[in-house]
């Protein structure tokens, strides 16, 4: 499984590289990847990160469109910022569904660290949904998620994913100086 796991987090960083740099290719190599590890976490009962994994399979498509639709490439998506409103709602949406998932995982199911896995599930949903939309905010939550998110892949033994999310902390912080400095936001 290990070769698999490599292959998906390798395919992790190319995606959240060009989705830093704008690249609409994020959006498939990005599926391609979250297929992959929707498997491998069914394979170690990560549940809640499976069923991440088939909800990203959808947001991929979502981003994919948001960012390529037709028209004139002035009316393509732009950075923007998120109103505070807008931001709180995001993310008490995230704790509600993590507190959702997290009940069904500890009690319906065998899965490993339902509560953690849940809570990550559910903020990493709220971030991927930014992300789709090119809100600035997403990477700040990328960074809080990616972070916690290591220790819960160390505790699994998925070292390569771990070593993924290191990766992602690193570019989350990339992407946030670099979006920060677009020129749609600026303006705005």
């Amino acid at each position: 499984m290990s070769g698999l796991e490599l292959s998906a987090a390798i395919l992790g960083v190319i995606a959240v590289w060009l989705t830093v740099k704008q690249n609409a290719w994020c959006w498939p190599i990005g599926l391609v990847m979250v297929l992959i590890y929707g498997w491998l976490f069914y394979e170690v009962k990560l549940y809640s990160g499976m069923l991440l994994q088939l909800a990203y399979a959808v947001l991929q498509v979502y981003g994919w469109w948001q960012w390529k639709r037709p028209g004139r490439v002035e009316d393509a998506r732009q950075v923007s910022r998120l109103a505070t409103p807008a931001v709180v709602a995001g993310l008490a949406g995230g704790l509600l569904l993590s507190i959702a998932l997290g009940s069904a995982m500890a009690f319906w199911t065998d899965a490993v660290l339902p509560w953690l896995d849940a809570t990550l599930t559910g903020f990493s949903l709220v971030a991927q949904l930014w992300m789709a939309q090119k809100r600035l905010q997403c990477w700040l939550l990328w960074m809080v998620v990616d972070v916690v998110y290591i220790g819960q892949y160390l505790h699994q033994q998925l070292y390569f994913t771990a070593g993924l999310f290191a990766v992602l902390t690193l570019i989350a912080v990339r992407g946030w100086l670099e979006w920060r400095r677009d020129p749609a936001l600026v303006q705005a």
